[in-house]
């Protein structure tokens, strides 16, 4: 499967975007579907999952409350709505496929199998 990510640009604090990652090659309702994000000297970080129903989606400490991760699997395609957006959510945001079954998605960078280019995500104070 490819994925390709879209949907990021500059935003001021307090604001929304809303991204999006399209699959091709393969229907997405086959995976498990995760968004990750690395700002500049960090390490690529989990954000948020959702399985393969969507029924579980487990977030960061640091969005809950703030990003919404969903699924249409009809269009191939996985959402982050991030709301009240802070400058230290500045990255690169990347969205992932893992190929394997799981009733709860993964919070590690290793565990999955296709990553998208990923966007940048850029917000001011």
């Amino acid at each position: 499967v490819q994925l390709q990510a879209s949907g990021g640009g500059l935003v001021q604090a307090g604001g929304s975007l809303r991204l999006s990652c399209a699959a091709s090659g393969r229907s997405i309702s086959d995976y498990v579907l995760g968004w990750f994000r690395q700002a500049p000297g960090n390490e690529r970080e989990f954000v948020a999952g959702i399985s393969w129903g969507g029924i579980s989606t487990p977030y960061a400490d640091s969005v809950k409350g703030r990003f919404i991760i969903s699924r249409d699997n009809a269009k191939d395609t996985v959402y982050l709505q991030m709301n009240s957006l802070k400058p230290e959510d500045t990255a690169v945001y990347y969205c992932a496929a893992d190929r394997r079954w799981r009733s709860v998605p993964s919070t590690h960078v290793d565990v999955y199998d296709y990553w998208g280019q990923g966007t940048l995500v850029t917000v001011s104070s």
